[in-house]
């Protein structure tokens, strides 16, 4: 039997990932506020009106600073996954910041839904060479920061060893799975300015050009794979704004039309573990 999930998931940055990036004045803190105080409740609305179940990363910081409105997502029967403390990428940190945020976090996870998250998604989609371990160590189920795949999670590796003038030399495969994703499949990259001192994202696309090709991946998934799912990645403060809010109902409506069915990205994880369970 043919079936086909898709997920769609939000990064609740709010104003996390400009502060990462040391913007702190307040025009790029008010873009992380509306991201918080207008488009959540958009996005809310719009999932409650097609009755569509989401996953939404939220870092510890957004947490700590909008818990009313993180309990709104988790009240309207939405995923709560970790997406570290600050929006600092697990790639510049040390092993021992990495996880005090990986715990700080989950406490007001836990806080919140009354248990730890058993998803992960690192800021920016860059783990270090401690996010498997201690992944591992805390309980997770699965994450979702790498690309090895487009349909199809698969089981990650830990011990990898890649360097410049060497073959790469591939870890043991893990218990954790990956729920791969794609820049492609992102709103941020499509839509969002941002200038810097040191770099400019350009960012602005046509929103209806961007649509196309999100469903473009889909047909080819529905085409090729017997299951399979798809992860889309959404920023409140990129999608919730008001053109973006209408292409994302098309997509909704596209994808029903089409026979996908919604679920979180947790579900759709624990369905492939059945699946594909792990042997021996």
């Amino acid at each position: 039997m043919k079936r086909h999930l898709a997920c769609l998931t939000f990064d609740f940055d709010a104003m996390s990932g400009f502060i990462a990036r040391g913007m702190t004045s307040a025009t790029p803190v008010s873009r992380g506020e509306f991201g918080a105080d207008v488009a959540t409740p958009r996005i809310l609305d719009l999932l409650k009106k097609y009755r569509i179940p989401s996953s939404w990363y939220i870092p510890g910081h957004t947490l700590e600073t909008y818990p009313d409105r993180c309990k709104e997502v988790y009240d309207a029967g939405h995923e709560i996954g970790h997406h570290g403390w600050s929006h600092v990428p697990p790639a510049l940190l040390s092993r021992q910041e990495e996880e005090e945020g990986l715990i700080r976090a989950n406490e007001q996870i836990k806080k919140l839904t009354g248990r730890y998250a058993r998803g992960y998604r690192s800021p920016a989609w860059d783990l270090s060479p401690h996010s498997v371990e201690l992944l591992l160590k805390h309980g997770f189920i699965y994450d979702s920061s790498m690309m090895g795949n487009d349909f199809t999670p698969y089981r990650v590796r830990q011990g990898d060893l890649i360097t410049l003038d060497q073959p790469a030399v591939f870890g043991k495969t893990t218990r954790l799975i990956e729920m791969p994703v794609s820049w492609t499949l992102d709103d941020h990259p499509h839509f969002e300015f941002i200038r810097t001192k040191e770099w400019i994202l350009p960012g602005l696309m046509n929103a209806n050009l961007v649509l196309d090709d999100w469903i473009n991946d889909f047909n080819y998934m529905k085409k090729k794979l017997d299951w399979g799912v798809i992860i889309y990645t959404f920023h409140p403060y990129v999608i919730g704004r008001g053109g973006r809010m209408l292409v994302l109902e098309k997509l909704i409506r596209k994808l029903k039309d089409n026979g996908v069915v919604f679920t979180t990205v947790e579900a759709a994880a624990a369905e492939y573990a059945k699946r594909q369970p792990i042997k021996g």
